[in-house]
């Protein structure tokens, strides 16, 4: 990255593009027709209008462009490293990141980044940015402007980490990837839009993150993968219930549950999940469902699982709830502590 801005620059938009690669920058392989990463340059070059918004825009690059297929905790504390060792140089900054785990990068970057007070806007595109019909200009375009956004007082317009995707600007924590072709590859289904995008950029104000307190931003690198998914289905035998549970070295488990959170009622069920709970692992209970959230107490099979000691994610995305996870067992946190983090918003990421 290059140097201090001068004086006289000072007042344009000082904007960070994280380029971590997907589809946004990728190029066709002459040799098979595979779509592989390239570089920032030649995405820059193929969006000659970033020139015409008048920022000063400067960029950090991974070493090795990604398929977000391949993206790790590893490489969202590389992310949040970046942001933090350059808060307080930039006005905002835009991540350039694949589509198909984006919305786990964004949960995860909402909960590391504590006190967040500039915006952090995540972005790709369905198409490489050098097609005809690419998406990825215009999104590229528009987070750049989302970035740079101030509100009426100066501040900045969106202090919190979102993913902006065609049409919507969502709160990161609150996607999820829906369609694998559209443009409007992502939605947000209990939590209102943050931004809609058409002649101009409308903002909903109300639905805005705002940090609460004069705190200083704190970057919270610790990350432990020892979780994982349970996903309920009619038919799902004992014998594939214990062994998960049973898992070496498991902490935590995100259970899927049917509806508003109904799972199996028979015997050897609960007492598997109850046997795991006793040992220590955290279940949270969340829904299969897009819309609505967990209610343990509104059915009878429900109820089953919270006496057992499985607590309620809410309203949380499965994204979310297991990247939360990461996040308090990474900090040290016992089971308990845990648990009662799981049932506390840290960053808008439930009601």
């Amino acid at each position: 990255m290059s140097g201090a801005l001068s004086n006289a620059d000072a007042r344009r938009p000082h904007i960070l593009i994280i380029y971590t690669g997907g589809t946004i920058g990728m190029i066709e392989s002459a040799e098979t027709g595979a779509l592989e990463p390239f570089d920032f340059d030649h995405l820059i070059d193929n969006v000659p209008k970033i020139k015409m918004l008048d920022y000063d825009i400067e960029n950090f690059q991974f070493e090795t462009p990604l398929d977000s297929s391949t993206m790790t905790p590893d490489h969202w504390v590389e992310i949040a490293k970046v942001i933090d060792d350059n808060y307080n140089l930039f006005d905002g900054f835009v991540v350039l990141h694949g589509t198909d785990t984006m919305a786990y990068t964004a949960s995860a970057l909402s909960f590391m980044l504590q006190n967040l007070r500039k915006p952090v806007v995540i972005t790709g595109s369905q198409l490489p940015i050098g097609e005809v019909r690419t998406d990825g200009e215009e999104n590229l375009i528009t987070a750049l402007q989302v970035a740079a956004a101030r509100d009426v007082d100066g501040s900045p317009m969106v202090q919190e980490v979102a993913i902006l995707f065609e049409n919507y600007l969502w709160r990161g924590n609150r996607s999820t990837k829906h369609s694998s072709d559209n443009f409007n590859a992502f939605k947000s289904s209990n939590y209102p839009r943050l931004a809609k995008i058409g002649l101009g950029i409308s903002y909903r104000k109300e639905a805005l993150w705002r940090t609460i307190g004069d705190v200083p931003l704190i970057a919270q690198y610790g990350l432990d993968t020892n979780v994982m998914y349970l996903d309920l289905f009619p038919g799902i035998t004992e014998k594939v219930v214990r062994h998960q549970l049973s898992a070496p070295g498991l902490k935590g488990v995100v259970m899927k549950t049917f509806g508003a959170g109904n799972g199996p009622t028979t015997g050897w069920f609960i007492d598997a999940v109850k046997e795991a709970v006793d040992r220590g692992v955290v279940i949270v209970n969340v829904s299969q469902c897009d819309n609505g959230m967990v209610n343990p107490t509104r059915y009878q099979t429900g109820t089953a699982l919270n006496r057992a000691g499985v607590i309620s994610g809410h309203d949380l995305t499965s994204e979310a709830a297991i990247t939360k996870l990461m996040f308090l067992f990474g900090q040290g946190l016992t089971a308990e502590e845990v648990k009662t983090g799981m049932e506390q918003p840290i960053a808008g990421e439930m009601d």
